[in-house]
């Protein structure tokens, strides 16, 4: 597939649906998911399977060393929301449409490349990009409210906007201005839920961009104070840590709004630079952190003609000491 579409993760918004306990720890028997790339755990290859960029995602190496064949996930093995699930006792969450699917213990209704921001934004910004569908956040939360009536019978987003602004060729000073409209759809996407009654909901932060293999070639800089000491572009990293700030207190309003409500904010940012800064302490190879694992070109094995899924592209071949930024191996 599109390699931009490797690294983008939008929002995570995950909903927990739970029955009574005498335990302190509630028992959820149901999770209902919303997001990108990082969550979708087959709804693109229903939705766009011939598409360009999209199609390699039902080609190997994807899904390789759990499934053992490709799921539609973008990873070669589970997801983020698999492992939750997992933890919780609960089945793999189906994509929401999928056909013929018991969704009595959740629904994912996550797309891989989806935006928080509608698709007119984009188009009437002069934005395009062969992975622009339209599958918003707004988008996802219909679908939600659509099923819900299903749902309750039997018996839950900002990278991909700012890199598809990025890549579309808008300045960063452009891109900045949109955040604060950004994180507000999210509260409102958040908020949309909570007045349904949700009463568990997770709200993710984004991703360090500047560390991306593909930014990291596209807008390669010459200037050795463009990097810090990680070797990340700093200026794509500050638009995280500006969209990560606003969404944390937007979380800690709501938390104030809705007290019945458990809100948290789950946060990639973080983590992810930890891990580059300590990365062989997690048994990683030095001098890979910001590679792709599977791909070809240097100095990130990232060449944006010959990408993950399309023929004669390697994976690593011994992916465990190898850091592809977002998928940190779970497998």
């Amino acid at each position: 597939m599109n390699a931009v579409l490797q690294y983008l993760q939008l929002l995570l918004l995950i909903l927990f649906l739970h029955h009574a306990s005498s335990h302190s720890i509630p028992i959820f028997n149901a999770i209902y998911s919303f997001g990108g790339a990082y969550e979708d755990t087959g709804n693109i290859a229903i939705l766009a399977p011939t598409k360009p960029g999209y199609r390699l995602l039902l080609n190997p190496p994807y899904g390789e060393t759990f499934f053992n064949r490709p799921t539609g996930r973008a990873s070669d093995g589970r997801l983020v929301i698999d492992i939750i699930a997992g933890y919780l006792g609960l089945p793999f969450i189906p994509p929401s449409l999928a056909q013929d699917q018991d969704f009595s213990k959740g629904a994912n209704f996550a797309v891989s490349g989806a935006t928080t921001l509608n698709l007119t934004f984009f188009q009437q910004n002069n934005i395009s990009n062969t992975l622009l569908l339209n599958t918003s956040l707004s988008i996802q939360i219909e679908w939600f409210e659509n099923q819900k009536p299903s749902i309750c019978n039997t018996r839950k987003f900002g990278d991909s906007d700012y890199l598809y602004m990025l890549l579309g060729g808008k300045t960063i000073d452009f891109v900045n201005s949109t955040v604060p409209l950004v994180v507000e759809t999210i509260r409102s996407a958040a908020e949309r839920l909570l007045t349904q009654g949700v009463m568990h909901l997770v709200v993710a932060g984004i991703i360090p961009n500047g560390c991306l293999p593909q930014i990291l070639t596209y807008f390669a800089s010459g200037n050795r104070s463009d990097y810090d000491s990680l070797g990340c572009l700093r200026v794509y990293n500050n638009i995280g840590m500006y969209h990560n700030a606003l969404l944390r207190d937007e979380v800690k309003q709501l938390q104030v709004e809705y007290p019945q409500a458990k809100i948290s904010f789950s946060q990639y940012y973080e983590p992810i630079i930890d891990f580059l800064k300590n990365s062989s302490q997690y048994g990683f190879a030095s001098g890979t952190e910001l590679r792709a694992c599977c791909g070809t070109g240097e100095p990130f094995n990232f060449n944006s003609s010959a990408v993950c899924g399309q023929t004669g592209v390697p994976a690593c071949p011994n992916f465990i000491y190898f850091y592809k930024l977002g998928w940190i191996a779970l497998d």
